[in-house]
């Protein structure tokens, strides 16, 4: 298979200047405002986004280095098959975040309970739509036993090498 290649369509901006304490995940990050620089040549496509609550960022993991397909991910102690993780080294480091969405202004989109370190290239945005995007889940494997950490797990630094 040929190699796939992305552009960035924009920079994402937060208060977090590198990965050690880091949220790991938005619902860790309640609260915490950010904005995303859509870059110009992109603007247009922002038309209609103010008609939604929640946005999916689709990111760069610019700042990951290397990876491995055993992990100690940030809730647990214990070695996990990379892609039962949502660690950020991985062949592919692209990251997802849904995020409140507050306001647009310009190419400028504001948004809150953002947990991706500032400066990370952006590659795409959707809308985040329940009816869409929500399941019914029975299981969720390992992280059953860890969620009571999310709050509290920030980035340790230990997938930046």
């Amino acid at each position: 298979m040929d190699e796939v290649k992305y552009k960035p369509i924009g920079v994402i901006h937060s208060p977090f200047k590198e990965p050690k304490g880091t949220p790991i995940q938005p619902a860790g990050a309640k609260g915490i405002s950010g904005t995303v620089e859509v870059f110009p040549e992109y603007a247009e496509g922002l038309k209609d986004i103010d008609g939604f609550s929640h946005i999916i960022l689709i990111c760069h993991f610019h700042l990951s280095r290397g990876w491995s397909l055993m992990v100690k991910p940030f809730m647990d102690n214990q070695l996990h098959g990379l892609f039962a993780t949502r660690a950020p080294a991985r062949p592919n480091p692209i990251g997802i975040s849904i995020v409140r969405f507050v306001k647009v202004e310009g190419n400028i989109l504001h948004i809150q309970d953002i947990d991706i370190i500032n400066g990370t290239p952006l590659l795409d945005i959707k809308p985040y739509v329940p009816e869409f995007d929500m399941r019914d889940v029975e299981k969720i494997g390992w992280l059953e036993k860890n969620l009571h950490k999310l709050s509290k797990s920030k980035d340790d630094e230990r997938f930046v090498k």
